[in-house]
């Protein structure tokens, strides 16, 4: 199968919030890989820190589009937790702090888009 008929394949068969789910997954999965690693392995803990900013910046981005779907306190909590995962990467590259927080916030934000958020959520 070519690549162009996977990749249709695959838009068709995964909605964007699947879509968001897999990408999120794949970020946290290398964020916890990074946490792992020996702490002199700078290749491996910047690469996993720079996809998850580049992830949250393209969602803050998204969110500062008026014509966003999403509702007006919502985008600006995800534009919030973007300005919140840059300043902790920063924070971790220093050795100032872990990944942990990094990779908790990536799950909830998966929980809640699996449709496993509790209603007080």
């Amino acid at each position: 199968m070519s690549l162009q008929a996977y990749t249709a394949a695959t838009a068709r068969a995964e909605s964007p919030r699947d879509l968001e789910y897999r990408l999120f997954g794949q970020v946290t999965r290398a964020l916890v890989h990074a946490s792992t690693v020996d702490a002199s392995d700078i290749a491996t803990r910047i690469d996993a820190l720079d996809w998850n900013r580049r992830l949250w910046s393209t969602l803050a981005g998204d969110c500062s589009d008026p014509t966003n779907a999403l509702g007006a306190p919502m985008r600006a909590q995800i534009i919030s937790l973007s300005l919140f995962i840059n300043r902790h990467s920063s924070a971790v590259m220093r050795g100032e702090e872990t990944f942990q927080d990094l990779i908790d916030i990536n799950r909830m934000i998966m929980q809640g888009l699996s449709g496993g958020a509790s209603p007080t959520q």
